[in-house]
């Protein structure tokens, strides 16, 4: 699942490693490629039936120079839900979808679930990545490959 505003310039770094994953695996039955734009709410349908799932996005203000990379495992990165019915689900971002989803499909929640996050600086409205960012991408794209290459050796 790849996440990002691909018209606010680096924000969009999920949105690219979707497609260069596309390009890379074409047609594949075993693998779901998701391009999630900004609809994380989405989350709660994608996840049932998965065994593993990885997420790909920007994250802003880390401190650290824009293209570092992180990969943690989603528990680190969940927030916990909210209680107040007031909370309106087209605000809601994947990181609360996550906590909501683990709620809601008790048993059926996938147990393995990666995230690579790429720090950023610029989120104007451009279509372009900047270099260090786009190169982070790519990296997580071959990451990721190699990642589905070793679990179905």
């Amino acid at each position: 699942m790849g996440f990002g505003n691909p018209v606010r310039s680096d924000d969009g770094i999920g949105c690219y490693v979707i497609q260069e994953l596309k390009d890379s695996l074409g047609n594949n039955d075993e693998v779901t490629i998701l391009d999630m734009g900004t609809s994380a709410f989405e989350v709660l349908y994608q996840l049932k039936g998965h065994d593993r799932i990885l997420i790909v996005d920007a994250v802003i203000n880390t401190g650290e120079p824009s293209g570092t990379l992180y990969k943690v495992p989603a528990k680190e990165v969940m927030k916990a839900p909210q209680e107040d019915p007031m909370v309106f689900l087209h605000s809601l971002k994947w990181d609360q979808a996550l906590s909501y989803a683990k709620r809601i499909l008790a048993d059926a929640y996938p147990e393995d679930i990666q995230v690579y996050l790429i720090a950023v600086d610029n989120t104007r409205l451009e279509i372009e990545l900047s270099e260090k960012v786009k190169e982070a991408g790519d990296k997580v794209v071959q990451l990721m490959l190699d990642d589905l290459t070793a679990t179905n050796e």
